[in-house]
């Protein structure tokens, strides 16, 4: 009963491995074409040989066994892109003359109306013309909570409408839209390879030759074929070659459940490795969006009723600072009054008739131009906020100054404590904008950021990464498309994959998929501890080899013994990297 089972294991489980290690003889090219398979059926064929039929069922069982664990932990590290891809819908509900249609997802174009019910997925990106709504877009961004959508709002592809019905924009569509690029980058990451592993599959295609040459002289020392027979069972690389795609895919699978999606191994590594992030300052570190941050009344005025005149006078302006202004107003849900006989004087200000009164607002060129003169008081006001690196509005009734407003981007409320957890990484955070000076190094030290290199176009960012890149590993964060050149200088590029451009992201190794800074020492120390798992997987199954190696020479270990303690070291191994997946970032 015995050797039929063993001539089963034989024949099921030692067959394929014959034909794959014969099969690699013949088309691998160069070293290559030596491979674990082919050692383990060399093991089997001495097995055979020398009659002990049980460790020759026993190694290609085994080592089966080994295969499908490795299968196991594959699929679990795949289980995200299988969830994305099941996210895609197949339909959508278009508007066309004012009804409702079904239609296929390849069908929809852009500029469509789609219409998206309580419960449905969104099957494109596109932005939100009426309605209000409550988003699951957890698979983007990580986010466990809807996030509330109104007109105007940005939504994406495979992400859930919870509550409320609402019509939409088609703005991108097919393999533009963000649920396929997510998919593809998860791909991509799947098929490319670490330095790591590249090397691993080296020395175990050199290990071969290494292990016949110690079983031949093991057998000429010791006159015991079935001691060199052992020598081949066990130093087999199965654990060398298996230790590092396992942790790849497991962190790669780990880091997408996050929101953070790595498109290689290669990135994985080199992350590890980094010891300086430069930052773009918008977009990354601040929101990238200007906000009215000071209101500043001369004249006998309220705040408000200076903001409300603004308002007014820049009702029809169609310059970003303008736009600030009028949203301030609008959100603190202030009164504007109507503005008549609009001018503008482009690079200069506005000027407009509210009751009667002709007001300007603009610079301190234009304000002087128009009748009224900086006194102490204003003039000390816009060197503190030039020094604070923000946009002053100065506004007049053509005689005084009667206030100025002062706009800023807003900081990130997690950059501070995101750049200390990296210094606490032994990781320094460097500074590049095309921002003048004295704006970049106010940001700087409110963040934590000692060196700043600011006033730079992108080619001299992309001097400034090869510069820093002298002294060790880099990493560039940006968001923007001035942003692609230099991401792709970096040994490690990540991009805000969310409001960043589609060249940035598609330039980068890493994107954010919620624009959340806060992830970088995650990606960090995800990073560092992937590279430490598969140095000590690498360490172990050497050890284990020359152990068991060491044990079949003197004759402790035979055949069968022999194969479970390989095969019970290849596992170890491969369950040790994927325990990465479910690896608590604290």
């Amino acid at each position: 009963m015995g050797e039929n089972l063993a001539w089963v294991c034989v024949v099921i489980c030692g067959l394929p491995l014959l034909y794959l290690a014969v099969w690699r003889v013949l088309y691998n090219r160069g070293i290559s074409k030596i491979s674990a398979c082919l050692l383990i059926s060399m093991a089997m064929i001495a097995a055979l040989c020398i009659g002990d039929l049980f460790a020759a069922g026993e190694v290609a069982f085994i080592m089966e066994i080994g295969a499908l664990l490795e299968d196991m932990t594959t699929n679990r590290a795949k289980k995200g892109l299988r969830n994305l891809i099941s996210l895609a819908p197949d339909t959508g509900r278009i508007i066309r003359d004012g009804a409702e249609t079904v239609v296929p997802v390849s069908e929809i174009q852009k500029g469509d109306v789609l219409r998206i019910l309580p419960g449905e997925t969104i099957p494109v990106d596109g932005v939100i013309l009426t309605g209000a709504t409550s988003i699951d877009q957890s698979v983007m961004t990580g986010e466990s909570l809807p996030v509330d959508k109104g007109k105007g709002d940005t939504v994406f592809s495979g992400t859930i409408n919870r509550f409320g019905s609402s019509d939409m924009e088609a703005v991108k569509v097919g393999e533009d839209s963000s649920l396929q690029k997510l998919i593809r980058m998860v791909e991509e990451a799947e098929n490319k390879q670490a330095p790591t592993q590249r090397i691993a599959d080296r020395w175990a295609s050199w290990l071969v030759p290494v292990a016949l040459l110690i079983a031949v002289a093991a057998y000429f020392v010791t006159k015991d074929i079935v001691r060199a027979v052992t020598v081949l069972v066990v130093f087999c690389p199965c654990a060398l070659v298996l230790a590092t795609p396992t942790a790849i895919m497991a962190a790669i699978g780990q880091a997408t459940k996050h929101g953070v999606m790595i498109k290689s191994g290669e990135a994985l590594e080199k992350m590890g490795k980094v010891n300086t992030i430069a930052f773009d300052k918008t977009g990354t570190l601040t929101y990238g969006k200007l906000q009215v941050s000071d209101i500043v009344p001369f004249a006998e005025q309220e705040e408000n009723e200076l903001l409300a005149l603004a308002a007014a006078a820049e009702s029809r302006s169609e310059h970003s600072l303008g736009r600030a202004i009028n949203e301030k107003a609008a959100a603190d849900g202030l009164t504007i009054p109507s503005a008549e006989d609009f001018r503008m004087e482009a690079g200069k200000g506005i000027s407009a008739l509210i009751d009667g009164i002709r007001y300007f607002l603009g610079n301190e060129k234009y304000i002087h131009e128009n009748g009224a003169l900086t006194d102490g008081r204003a003039a000390a006001v816009l060197e503190r906020l030039r020094g604070e690196g923000k946009a002053s509005v100065i506004a007049s009734d053509g005689t005084r100054i009667t206030g100025i407003i002062a706009l800023s981007d807003t900081i990130r409320p997690e950059a501070a404590e995101m750049i200390r957890r990296l210094r606490k990484m032994n990781t320094k955070a460097v500074l590049l904008t095309g921002d003048n000076r004295k704006a970049a190094e106010y940001l700087a030290s409110r963040v934590g950021i000692t060196e700043v290199r600011a006033d730079l176009l992108p080619e001299e960012k992309v001097e400034n990464i090869s510069r820093l890149m002298h002294s060790g590993k880099v990493c560039m964060i940006g968001d923007g498309v001035n942003d692609a050149q230099a991401l792709k200088t970096a040994d490690v590029g990540v991009a805000m994959g969310a409001m960043g451009s589609d060249i940035a992201v598609d330039a980068a190794d890493v994107a954010l998929m919620d624009d959340n800074t806060s992830k970088l020492p995650y990606l960090k120390w995800l990073s560092n501890t992937t590279i430490k798992t598969i140095k000590g997987a690498i360490i172990l199954s050497m050890c284990i080899n020359f152990a068991a190696v060491t044990l079949s020479v003197r004759g402790i270990l035979n055949p069968a013994t022999g194969a479970l303690v390989h095969n019970a070291g290849s596992c170890f191994v491969v369950l040790l990297a994927a325990l990465l997946y479910d690896r608590k970032y604290e």
